[in-house]
């Protein structure tokens, strides 16, 4: 095995740095895990399934809204089923069959899932993450698949992960893997380059709290951005309380440009780093192919250097904290 597999240029980083992400092809062997995730997909039971719908859309509400659902948040130490919106009719039955209804499954893939577990924690991956050099020790969480169904694969709009795995300051970052080749055609990812930082000429607004904003030792790229808002469990010590949008700033994020932004297709094999706070977004898969992909979130772990929010979706719990990158449990 060599050693150095997995180790970034002082170029790569850089450009991670200014635009937000990196693409890295044929990075990893994507047969084996496109093989593993296809028998996931197909094998599991719908005997007793809530046939959850997933919905990218934070107005959705009521019985079309899956955030907030029991079956979601105890997802993170599991291994759950969505459903694509198109797969499901009125009635809640599927219209298509239960291989092509999936949208994600997920978010413990990488703790519970031999196959993705090896995968996650690997050398390389470790290699990545150090020579990145953002996360002293950084943690892995929010691990699944994401199956972007021909026809009825829905579009994600603009967002940023550290809405949604918030630190103080935010520290997030995707690994975002491509098990199938992903084109404009099958819902491919789009990103707003340097939309993470503020402009290199523009004072950003004062900060509502001192710390909203991350500490950069790239400051002459621009001041890192915050996040206008967190996605939240409506009362932590309730997990059937629901979860909302906790609003935490107007002017931290900037707007969705499609004149500004860049398609980012790429092949089968390629490894996308995201930044937290860059925008991105996916359109429908109108194409008669899916775009499956594997990914987990990386944050950091170090409490004095950032703080995971206790109102996050997604809580550690002493059973089941969150997993080190450099120093894993024994893998399933």
């Amino acid at each position: 095995m060599n050693a150095a597999k997995g180790m970034l240029t002082p170029e790569q980083v850089a450009q991670f740095h200014r635009d937000g992400y990196l693409l890295l092809p044929s990075f990893f062997d994507p047969a084996p895990l496109l093989a593993h995730s296809k028998h996931l997909v197909s094998s599991f039971s719908l005997s007793g399934h809530p046939l959850t719908k997933f919905t990218t859309s934070d107005e959705a509400r009521g019985e079309e809204a899956h955030v907030g659902d029991r079956y979601f948040l105890d997802s993170g130490y599991k291994v759950h089923y969505f459903f694509e919106e198109g797969a499901l009719d009125a009635a809640g039955e599927l219209t298509v069959p239960k291989e092509r209804a999936i949208n994600k499954c997920g978010h413990g893939l990488h703790m519970l899932d031999p196959v993705f577990a090896r995968f996650s924690f690997s050398p390389e991956l470790q290699n990545v993450a150090r020579s990145l050099g953002v996360h002293t020790q950084p943690k892995v969480l929010q691990s699944m698949i994401i199956c972007k169904q021909p026809s009825i694969g829905g579009a994600v709009p603009s967002h940023n992960d550290s809405t949604f795995l918030y630190t103080d300051p935010p520290s997030a970052i995707g690994f975002w893997f491509a098990l199938e080749d992903c084109t404009l055609e099958n819902g491919c990812l789009s990103f707003l380059p340097g939309s993470h930082r503020w402009p290199k000429d523009q004072q950003p607004p004062k900060a509502e709290r001192p710390n909203v904003r991350p500490a950069d030792a790239h400051n002459e790229l621009g001041v890192a951005r915050g996040v206008n808002k967190r996605f939240v469990r409506k009362d932590p010590k309730n997990p059937d309380a629901g979860t909302t949008f906790l609003q935490l700033a107007d002017d931290e994020e900037t707007t969705w440009s499609d004149a500004d932004a860049r398609v980012a297709e790429c092949k089968a094999g390629t490894l996308v780093l995201i930044h937290g706070s860059v925008l991105h977004k996916s359109e429908k898969n109108t194409s008669a192919k899916s775009r499956f992909i594997y990914t987990f979130h990386m944050i950091e772990g170090d409490e004095s250097r950032a703080v995971y929010d206790e109102c996050n979706w997604l809580q550690p719990t002493p059973e089941h904290p969150f997993t080190s990158l450099f120093d894993p449990p024994a893998l399933p």
